[in-house]
């Protein structure tokens, strides 16, 4: 028997690539929904070489769904994530609003799937944040092997994080670059087409923005409480893909060959390192792709133990689609769902 699944948000670009992702990875599905807010009823959106027609959220009865995507942001997260957990889905939520509850797992299954058994007290799963997910996935198989003391991370973010709205508008700011156009500003603080901007969501009162501190404190939740973390994070003028360069102090010694040897036998890690012209992974590489790649991966002389590395990966697949299927997946092996 196959599972009843819907995706809450179909018509935003994670909500399209859950659906991508379910069909090309032949998840166990009976029966897919897809649902957005009552302006976007009627549309159409694909899965696989189907077709579905968009279902209005407000009036949507979930008590049939076994499991339910929601990539709609935290207000549509709040409102309706209970009432389908409540009905019986199995609620995996992209949207920031429930990482930090205690009471809710945040997985990456390739750092910490054996919290999915958690997700009983409310039935709900958090995705955590796009850079997080790509960067725990590249340093649990080095803190499993030389347990990490610190990181300081610097990310290179696509405007697909921010949505279909700013990939529009990283879009037409490049076009009027060209044709002398006024240059319109309006999903950014600044202009984004050829400039880089070191502020991704709110400041908060330390002077870390809220995206930095979700790097911090999701490290901290899913890997180890007692890693330090210090996070830069920059929006940069790529469509989609987001990178990002770490620097990692270590509790006792770890060679580079050790490090790529335990990122290389890594579940959803690639790595590629040749010292040579091209010889890594950049943004634009990565697009479409399942994996999360390392590159550059060598000793920093100024810490007694220390690495640094270069991280990529499709922010719209492992920084959130993907890992919400895969969330699925894990908790289908571990027998953590039934179809009703």
């Amino acid at each position: 028997m196959g599972f009843r699944v819907a995706v809450v948000g179909a018509t935003g670009n994670v909500g399209r690539e859950m659906l991508n992702i379910l069909a090309e990875r032949d998840f166990p599905a009976s029966e897919v929904i897809a649902i957005a807010s009552r302006r976007s009823m009627g549309q159409i959106v694909d899965f696989g070489d189907k077709e579905l027609k968009i279902l209005a959220l407000d009036t949507f009865d979930f008590k049939d769904i076994d499991v339910a995507f929601f990539a709609a942001g935290s207000s549509v997260s709040k409102e309706f994530a209970p009432k389908a957990a409540a009905a019986g889905a199995v609620v995996i939520d992209n949207s920031s609003l429930y990482r930090m509850d205690p009471d809710v797992p945040l997985v990456v299954p390739e750092v910490n799937a054996e919290d999915l058994k958690k997700f009983a007290k409310k039935n709900i799963v958090a995705n955590p944040n796009c850079s997080t997910a790509q960067m725990l996935v590249a340093l649990k198989p080095l803190h499993d092997v030389a347990k990490i003391k610190r990181i300081v991370v610097s990310t290179y973010q696509s405007v697909s994080g921010a949505g279909n709205a700013a990939m529009d508008e990283l879009f037409r700011q490049t076009r009027a670059v060209f044709v002398n156009d006024n240059i319109e500003v309006e999903n950014f603080s600044k202009q984004i087409a050829f400039n880089v901007i070191p502020h991704i969501d709110v400041f908060m009162d330390d002077g870390y923005t809220k995206e930095e501190w979700k790097l911090m404190a999701e490290t901290h939740k899913m890997l180890d409480p007692d890693i330090k973390v210090s996070a830069t994070a920059v929006r940069v003028p790529v469509f989609i893909g987001h990178a990002e360069a770490i620097n990692i102090e270590f509790a006792k010694p770890i060679s580079e060959d050790e490090a790529r040897e335990a990122l290389r036998n890594a579940p959803g890690c690639l790595v590629v390192d040749k010292r040579e012209d091209g010889g890594y992974i950049t943004p634009i590489d990565c697009v479409g792709d399942f994996a999360t790649y390392v590159s550059r991966i060598r000793k920093d002389a100024t810490l007694k133990n220390g690495l640094n590395i270069w991280v990529v990966s499709d922010n719209l697949r492992k920084g959130a689609a993907l890992n919400a299927i895969q969330i699925a997946e894990s908790m289908l092996n571990q027998g953590l769902l039934s179809a009703d």
